[in-house]
This record gives C-alpha cells, sequence and structure tokens, in this order.
C-alpha cells in the first residue's frame, strides 16, 4: 500500500536511475533525437536537477553506454561445457537479444552518435570486443594464440556488429539464421585459415573433434555438401 509521498532518494540511486531512464530512452531512439527534458520528465525530477548530477547530456550518455557495454559483454560468457558450436550459437542468441532490445542505441553507437569519437566511448567499445575476443580464446582453450587465430577471431567480432548492424535495418532476414550464419561463418574462417596453416588446422581439428551430427558446425558442412553435389 503506498502512500503517495514521493521516496527522496539518495545521490549515488539518483544517478542509477537516470542512467536506467536514458538508457530505456536511447534504446528507443538515436541519442541524439533524446533530449535532457525527456529524460527529467521520465525520471519524473527537473530538468536543472538532471545537470545536478550529470554536466550534461554527453556525460549521461557515456555512463548508460558504460552500463549497456558491461551489459553487452557479458553476453559472450558461456560455460565450458558442451559442444562448441552450441555454445557459439547460445552466445549469439545473447548478442542479438542485446541488439533487438536496444537497437537505436546500438546503431548511434557503431555509426555514430552525441559520444562516439571520445576517449571514453573508444575505450567502452573497445573492451565490449576485448572481452568478447577474451571469451573465445578462453573456450578455445588458447592463451597465447598465433597470428592467425587473433585475425580469425577479432575479423569474427567485427562481422557479428556489422551484421546486426545490417539486421537492425529492416529485419529482413530472419534472426535466428543471421545466429547459425555466424557460427558457421566462425568455422568457415578457422577452415580457410587452416587450409593454410598447420597450428590453425591442429586447432579446427580439435574444435570439431566432438561436435555432434545435429550441431552448427555439422549443419554447415551438409549444407556444403549439398551445394557441391
Amino acid at each position: 500500500m503506498t502512500t503517495g509521498v514521493r521516496r527522496r532518494m539518495g545521490v549515488e540511486e539518483r544517478r542509477q536511475q537516470l542512467i536506467g531512464v536514458a538508457l530505456e530512452l536511447f534504446s528507443q531512439r538515436s541519442p541524439d533525437d533524446v533530449s535532457i527534458d525527456e529524460i527529467a520528465a521520465a525520471a519524473g525530477i527537473s530538468r536543472p536537477l538532471v545537470y545536478h548530477y550529470f554536466p550534461g547530456k554527453l556525460s549521461l550518455y557515456e555512463a548508460a553506454l558504460r552500463r549497456a557495454a558491461d551489459d553487452l559483454a557479458g553476453r559472450f560468457r558461456e560455460p565450458h561445457q558442451g559442444p562448441l558450436g552450441a555454445r557459439l550459437l547460445r552466445a549469439m542468441h545473447r548478442f542479438f537479444d542485446f541488439v533487438d532490445e536496444h537497437g537505436p542505441g546500438f546503431s548511434a553507437l557503431m555509426r555514430g552518435g552525441p559520444a562516439v569519437g571520445s576517449s571514453n566511448t573508444n575505450a567502452l567499445i573497445d573492451a565490449v570486443r576485448q572481452a568478447a575476443y577474451d571469451q573465445i580464446l578462453s573456450h578455445l582453450g588458447v592463451e597465447d594464440p598465433p597470428a592467425r587465430l587473433e585475425l580469425v577471431v577479432r575479423s569474427w567480432i567485427s562481422l557479428a556488429e556489422s551484421t546486426a548492424l545490417i539486421w537492425l535495418d529492416g529485419r529482413r532476414i530472419p534472426r535466428a539464421e543471421l545466429e547459425a550464419q555466424l557460427v558457421h561463418d566462425f568455422a568457415a574462417l578457422a577452415a580457410v585459415s587452416a587450409a593454410y596453416d598447420d597450428e590453425m588446422g591442429a586447432l579446427l581439428r580439435k574444435m570439431v573433434k566432438d561436435e555432434p551430427a545435429d550441431g552448427p558446425f555439422a549443419d554447415l558442412v551438409a549444407r556444403l555438401l549439398a551445394l557441391a553435389s
């Protein structure tokens, strides 16, 4: 039962509320199109009070981006159990969950937005990419990756970003198909690299050793064989 009296928030609690409100608005529209007045109204406070906690929209955007970056980096975490293909597929599903939930904000960040180009923003983006990179290496059981493996993993992360941005522009391809396709892309990049390097060949054999017949890697092989025939 409520009393109808607005509860006074502490400084940090109010900051976190504003970050959450801003993140929700930035997830619905490009941050460029969201005003401080809208953020204040959604938070139920005055415009000057927003500036009491944040110097301007850029600093609030960066704080919201930091929370979103932590969330996105966490989407790549996956228990080291079961076949690699299934693990990657689950990670891609969580990645697209994020893209789906924060579409305009994700697009603005990658294509250009109010904080793009700032050292803080670039550091946050790089941290997410590095977190994804470290997670993939961890699943592969590699601590000191050779140059070709680093190229494969970082290229695949960039491909996932680009694929998500294209998908957001109309969602013309079923999301589940893209999630599976990105897992196939990882296997294909690794396979092409293995054709040029024995060390990558050994790693590829390790990757597919325990893959089940109904897993995403086997599905890719079946599709390629169907094309060849």
